[in-house]
């Protein structure tokens, strides 16, 4: 493998956003903590310790949630080292997509581990446990329920609602129907297919199968997974709750916010907490005295409502921008990794952690990268490319082969500029306005007859070089599928089938979430 690394802005795939908040625009700067570079978590530490944690808590439901899965020494020793005030977590968190989702779930987890072992180095003194934060309560299905593999989508149908991870598994057996025959009988294939039917077909929802797959790959990492749906850990949240529910002081915070950022990603609502019961999570929303869960007949007084917050705080969930509260609240976390999008919504909520005297965690963008298999680099050497050149759009790619094959220079610039200077001379040997009207309107007819011979010749060179064309735009949309990168729709299998579990290694020698690089992984 032959590694390259460059700058984001350079790959023309991120948002300014991003490319702003990487450079330290300063427009930013009021919405985060600290910048993400190694020195400053120093200070992240110290601001840290002064928050009240409740490590006998985490660490009790940790071993709770462990207690069905073989794991390793080194988690366990991560876990129980999360009683002692020295020890810190870096955590990412994302849903519970089917046989992990797109590759970027992969390239959160590795820059997870890769941080924590960094600060470790760094800050020996210290411990530095990395989390994956599961997003069980999520109940938007449709996002987690397929994978794409070889230009075939694999679906999981079930009609159950609510939040995902509670999901019974056994509908799953149709999906591995269709999966077997896709993977193939390598050893690689084999290997896989029965990991997966580990995971999911002897597991009984979604959230502990995904566990269990997880911990698979990244166990001898280090790597902990928490399911924050406990009731013990919603008990450390009554006040939270109650704030953002009875109060809704934490909208005009985050909408004042989002005035300063701009374009948002998260939608800010007077309350931002659902009812959560099996096969269901629900809107709460006031309805003058009352409190109502939409799509339901529950409605309560603001008294009742307290009370249930206070007995029942496992039913409460909240929504994409109060999670970010509640897992700062629960761990003793220095820093969050993610991806574009929640980087933005986190900068929404920096007066909201202030408010609810909760530290805000240093943002750090995630590991992105482009795997490109050998026969994919030999071809785009032999057209004359290089990896980087296929970040353009497939039409400049188009643009820039037949610029460089054809001998003949197409460009109708200078003839045109030619027929310009013919016409005003003609049309400056009269001082008769309508016939110089005349000219000039001569001049624009031949000047689109000369531009449909452009297009002739142009037509005429790209069938001569069509093939070449063709591949071009076969090597575009397989880097690039759906014209997205590659990470946001490519499905770990393929690569594992390729390069076996030596995979995971290579990514994780070489992803390091500050060094704010992008990623070339080149076979040749």
């Amino acid at each position: 493998m032959r590694i390259e690394k460059f700058p984001y802005h350079q790959t023309k795939s991120f948002s300014t956003f991003i490319v702003d908040y990487l450079s330290a625009d300063e427009r930013l700067v009021p919405y985060y903590n600290r910048e993400a570079t190694l020195g400053n978590f120093k200070a992240q530490i110290q601001e840290k310790q002064k928050q009240s944690i409740n490590r006998k808590v985490l660490v009790e439901v940790l071993q709770e949630q462990y207690q069905e899965i073989e794991t390793t020494a080194l988690v366990n020793d991560h876990i129980t080292s999360l009683s002692q005030e020295n020890t810190f977590t870096v955590a990412t968190g994302h849903q519970l997509c089917l046989f992990t989702g797109p590759l970027y779930f992969i390239y959160k987890i590795i820059s997870t581990i890769n941080l924590a072992e960094t600060l470790k180095s760094e800050y020996p003194e210290f411990n530095f446990v990395p989390i994956y934060w599961m997003a069980t309560e999520d109940h938007d299905f449709e996002e987690v329920n397929h994978v794409n593999l070889f230009g075939k989508k694999l679906e999981w149908k079930q009609e159950q609602k609510g939040g995902v991870g509670a999901i019974p598994t056994e509908t799953l057996k149709s999906v591995f129907e269709e999966l077997k025959p896709i993977l193939g009988n390598s050893k690689e294939a084999e290997e896989l297919y029965s990991l997966f039917s580990e995971a999911y077909l002897e597991h009984t929802d979604l959230a502990t199968a995904t566990r269990y797959l997880v911990n698979v790959l990244f166990a001898k990492y280090g790597l902990v997974i928490l399911d924050a749906d406990a009731p013990r850990l919603k008990q450390e949240a009554i006040s939270l709750i109650k704030k953002d529910i009875l109060e809704q002081s934490n909208q005009p915070l985050i909408e004042a916010s989002n005035k300063g950022l701009g374009k948002v990603q998260a939608f800010v609502r007077p309350i931002n907490f659902f009812y959560l019961q099996k096969g269901s999570r629900n809107r709460i929303e006031q309805k003058g005295s009352q409190f109502v869960v939409l799509g339901t007949d529950l409605k309560l007084s603001k008294d009742d409502l307290e009370r249930e917050i206070e007995n029942h705080p496992e039913r409460f969930s909240p929504n994409v921008l109060l999670r970010p509260l509640y897992k700062e609240l629960l761990l003793p976390n220095l820093a969050m990794i993610g991806g574009g999008a929640e980087v933005n919504y986190w900068m929404q909520l920096k007066s909201t952690f202030e408010a609810n005297g909760i530290v805000f965690p240093i943002l750090i963008l995630r590991n992105s990268a482009l795997i490109i298999d050998r026969k994919s680099s030999e071809k785009i050497e032999k057209l004359g490319f290089s990896i980087s050149d296929f970040f353009d759009k497939e039409e400049d790619l188009h643009k820039s082969y037949l610029k460089s094959s054809t001998e003949l220079d197409l460009s109708i610039e200078s003839e045109l500029a030619q027929l310009g200077v013919l016409f005003d001379a003609i049309a400056s040997k009269t001082t008769d306005k309508g016939l110089q009207a005349s000219i000039q309107a001569e001049k624009q007819k031949q000047i689109k007859v000369i531009k449909k011979i452009e297009q002739k010749l142009r037509k005429a060179e790209k069938q001569k070089h069509q093939i070449s064309l063709s591949q071009i735009s076969q090597l575009k949309n397989k880097l690039f599928p759906n014209n997205c990168l590659q990470e946001r729709f490519d499905n770990i299998i393929p690569f594992y089938l390729i390069y076996g579990d030596e995979f995971i290694e290579l990514l994780k020698k070489e992803l390091n979430p500050l060094e704010q690089k992008f990623t070339l992984f080149i076979d040749e």
